[in-house]
């Protein structure tokens, strides 16, 4: 009788090791038993799926050197540059918020989803903790989808037809204040001309419809007149203020969040003033918004190819008195 070849059992996947445990009724998940510095491709896959289905992520416990950092937030894109955030100038995709009583925040308090102003805004978002105040400084989040789902059907159909405008409006303080400022700010609005986004955006994996206006950039939506607007506005904005729509973090040591722009937004409270807190952020390129009817026709209201809004190099606002502050 032949001998039947040896037989090996196949590699267990450390995938198995991965646990998704939810932690808020309608987002929210935390991620344990990998470290993201030696995550191999089968607990991406486990994260990226729990990342799409749960729309915010908590990581515990990852002391992760600058460059783990980067190479984990770039397994989900391309990383962009803020041309208005403070970063790192040896590493410009690094957003550094640093922030005390002589460098408060600017209009973190405010729900948003980031980079609402570009023509392409971003997919994620990733934050960690490197100083944390002893009381405060948390971050709250609300799903946006959980936010139109709630809405009348009939509601919701009308919302489905509209589209907004958007501005880098929270940033233009920044440069206000002198000649030169407001040179610099002309060439920003040539670089970011306002954009028309779809006031109901559909996520491109899941397939769900998120309401996609802040005020931090949105001007105001398009095809109505101004007191309809400002009204219908002001009730979306109302939205994610609903607690049973939130999650809140809670800030720790070695800590890492990442969320979903494209259904979600969030909140960073001052709460924790004069205190310090310091932050590291990177950003996931994303993609042109698109509704239910499709990619608007329109993306710049400014005529002119060259007026995109996308992507730039040598955009990064480095800030000297941050580099200076020790870690």
């Amino acid at each position: 009788m032949a001998e039947m070849p040896e037989t090996r059992p196949a590699a267990k996947s450390n995938a198995s090791q991965v646990g998704v445990k939810k932690i808020a009724p309608y987002l929210g998940a935390e991620i344990s038993g990998v470290s993201l510095a030696t995550m191999n491709d089968a607990e991406f896959q486990v994260i990226h799926a729990a990342f799409i289905k749960h729309e915010v992520l908590v990581f515990r416990n990852q002391n992760l050197t600058v460059d783990e950092y980067m190479a984990f937030a770039r397994r989900f894109g391309e990383l962009s540059v803020h041309p208005f955030s403070t970063s790192l100038a040896e590493r410009p995709e690094l957003i550094v918020l640093d922030n005390d009583e002589d460098a408060p925040p600017l209009s973190t308090d405010q729900w948003h989803s980031d980079e609402m102003f570009r023509e392409e805004p971003a997919l994620a978002t990733i934050l960690r903790s490197t100083i944390i105040p002893e009381v405060g400084g948390n971050t709250l989040f609300a799903s946006m989808t959980t936010a139109f789902d709630s809405l009348h059907p009939s509601l919701q159909e009308f919302l489905c037809t509209l589209e907004a405008l958007h501005d880098f409006k929270v940033f233009r303080v920044l440069y206000s204040g002198t000649r030169e400022g407001r040179q610099r700010l002309l060439e920003l609005e040539d670089l970011f001309p306002n954009q028309r986004h779809p006031v109901v955006r559909v996520h491109p994996v899941s397939g769900r419809k998120a309401i996609f206006v802040s005020p931090q950039t949105t001007k105001s939506i398009l095809g109505i007149r101004d007191f309809e607007s400002d009204h219908l506005l002001q009730l979306l904005y109302h939205l994610p203020q609903i607690p049973e729509y939130q999650l809140r973090v809670n800030w720790e040591p070695d800590m890492i969040v990442m969320w979903d722009n494209r259904s979600t937004q969030h909140y960073a409270p001052r709460d924790y003033l004069p205190a310090r807190r310091r932050m590291e952020r990177l950003t996931i390129k994303g993609d042109r918004p698109f509704g239910v009817h499709g990619i608007t026709q329109i993306a710049a209201v400014c005529n002119g190819e060259h007026r995109v809004g996308r992507h730039r190099s040598g955009l990064a606002r480095p800030a000297e008195a941050m580099i200076s502050k020790p870690r």
